[in-house]
């Protein structure tokens, strides 16, 4: 478990900073056009996997992901928008301001999360496996040329709600020489067969808010029926090869003994999505910037198993 949780945290710290490039002359498109042409959603919303479901309120508008993926290319400039189950974006923020955000949803399909390792989690433990090994990990990146990352520690510690099987951190990290440091806001959502994934990233500065509606996120989100935890059937059922410590640092598929998939994270004021996949021991990144695109080559990686630690 330490294992894996330490080669997340490795991972990431190798994961460059975008580089920005110069400005396009091209007029950006406008909030409104763009949203002009969605078809958002309110009320009870069944995701497209059909797996789960969304009750959105008026504060609130879910688009689904072909409207999502034009959202993330056209209004944020990102070269690939695809792969998600929507998005949900706040009615009452300039989504293409300083304090824009919006929540990315994805679900990882691992199998049955056991929660059996949920009361013994020590949160200080978990996160000293998390940055350990940062400092070595970052004198590389200075050599590469990119600007160091850091886990600054828990902007909100793990919580979990044994009985709703719903699970929300947040973490503050320090890019390079940024003024304001970073806000990840996680929530996860344990099901039969997987997990229901929703990520938010911010400033700092805007940790209250953030944080009151990512609780009002987890309010309205659920799995249908066939697909709850409480649906789980051990003689069908596949079981995933992580527990909670395990996804709150970085799940491993220690099966196969391969980084599966980081997922995607979205990073209001700044617009970055980060996707990052190990396909035969290779990680693959690419980073992008609204209307500010730099790609970095892949950084080779050779992930330890976890069932060795």
């Amino acid at each position: 478990m330490r294992a894996a949780i330490l080669l997340l945290s490795v991972l990431l710290l190798l994961l460059p900073q975008p580089l920005f490039a110069e400005e396009t002359a091209a007029k950006p498109l406008s909030e409104q056009d763009l949203l002009g042409t969605f078809d958002p959603q309110y009320g009870l919303v069944k995701l497209p996997n059909e797996v789960a479901e969304l009750d959105v309120p008026e504060n609130f508008r879910y688009i689904n992901p072909a409207d999502t993926q034009r959202f993330l290319e056209d209004g944020w400039g990102n070269p690939d928008g695809s792969g998600t189950l929507g998005m949900l974006l706040p009615t009452e923020t300039e989504l293409f301001g300083p304090e824009g955000w919006g929540v990315v949803i994805t679900y990882q399909e691992d199998g049955y999360v056991s929660d059996e390792d949920a009361d013994s989690i020590d949160d200080s433990e978990l996160l000293a496996s998390m940055k350990e090994g940062e400092s070595s990990i970052n004198q590389e990146r200075v050599k590469l040329g990119y600007a160091p990352i850091t886990l600054v520690g828990w902007a909100k510690p793990p919580h979990y709600d044994a009985a709703t099987k719903k699970l929300y951190w947040a973490k503050e990290l320090s890019f390079g020489n940024d003024d304001e440091n970073t806000l990840n806001y996680n929530v996860r959502i344990l099901g039969r067969k997987g997990v229901l994934v929703m990520n938010a990233v911010s400033g700092m500065s805007q940790l209250s808010r953030i944080e009151a509606s990512m609780k009002q996120v987890l309010a309205f989100s659920e799995f249908t029926a066939g697909n709850r935890y409480s649906d789980y059937d051990s003689g069908v059922d596949k079981v995933a090869a992580y527990g909670i410590a395990a996804l709150i640092g970085g799940k491993i598929a220690a099966k196969v003994g391969l980084l599966a998939k980081l997922g995607a994270l979205l990073f209001a004021f700044k617009k970055v999505i980060i996707v990052a996949v190990v396909a035969a021991g290779s990680l693959l990144t690419r980073i992008f910037r609204r209307r500010k695109v730099a790609t970095e080559p892949a950084i080779p990686v050779e992930p330890s198993d976890p069932t060795q630690s």
